[in-house]
């Protein structure tokens, strides 16, 4: 362990980090202090050279039911929409990818906390909503935005207007869910494909994941333009060597494990 804060644990293990939410007794809701201490773990993990992959997960059956409204009733709202996120680093972008182990509800600010992840892997028992729509307070933490973008307005706006509850096999269908495993394994299973991607050539498995990212707010011909453009450095770097490693033999039929 690196940290030793009760409410977010990060431990790394070769070049993985996993953050986790250690909230059980009120199903990992966040609140402010948490929100910030997820900041700050993900802000070491982006500026450590020696990482490649985090997982962020949480203690107990729940994944994160959102804010911890008990925190907010009562009390005056610290709210500052030109600054962070409550949920945590939910308005940043990140230099490196991170997989989101789902277990039972992520829910609210929780579900936007996974569509921040990279990629979900869920357990058959996890589900996602927009819960908050009952108690209207607002989607400000990306959900309104990452939603649509991954699963399609259609059915962004079915969650978002209804507030219902979609399960683990439904999520699946529509790439709200990336990967669906046996229940307690969603941690397990996310450290097996983050050490797959990050066995990855880095420069290149980056520079394409950000590329993805940021093509979003452009025309098609500017689109292009940026994946030739941000393409160069990791061809020059990475892809001779890479091509010269499948030549010899390695990568065939679709063969990862010897890369």
């Amino acid at each position: 362990m690196i940290n030793d804060n009760p409410k977010v644990l990060v431990e790394i293990q070769a070049d993985v980090t996993t953050v986790t939410i250690n909230r059980p007794e009120c199903r990992n809701a966040v609140d402010y202090e948490t929100g910030e201490l997820l900041s700050a773990a993900f802000d070491q993990f982006d500026n450590d050279d020696s990482q490649s992959v985090a997982i962020l997960r949480s203690t107990g059956p729940v994944f994160c039911a959102g804010f911890d409204l008990k925190s907010l009733s009562g009390t005056e709202l610290n709210y500052d929409p030109a600054a962070e996120g409550l949920m945590g680093p939910t308005r940043r972008l990140l230099s490196k990818p991170v997989i989101a182990a789902v277990e039972g509800y992520a829910v609210a600010g929780g579900l936007e906390l996974a569509l921040w992840c990279d990629m979900r892997v869920a357990s058959t028992s996890a589900s996602f909503g927009v819960f908050c729509r009952r108690w209207g307070v607002p989607l400000i933490d990306g959900g309104t935005v990452r939603l649509p973008r991954l699963i399609g307005q259609s059915r962004a706006l079915d969650m978002i207007l209804t507030g219902r509850e979609v399960s683990a096999e439904e999520a699946l269908s529509f790439g709200l869910a990336n990967r669906l495993v046996k229940d307690g394994t969603a941690y397990k299973e996310a450290v097996v494909l983050a050490k797959m991607i990050a066995q990855f050539p880095q420069i290149c498995m980056r520079t394409d994941r950000m590329t993805a990212h940021k093509q979003w707010d452009m025309d098609l011909p500017s689109a292009l333009r940026l994946e030739a453009e941000d393409g160069a450095a990791p061809l020059l770097a990475e892809a001779q060597n890479g091509a010269a490693r499948f030549s010899s033999g390695l990568g065939r039929s679709g063969d990862f494990t010897k890369i």
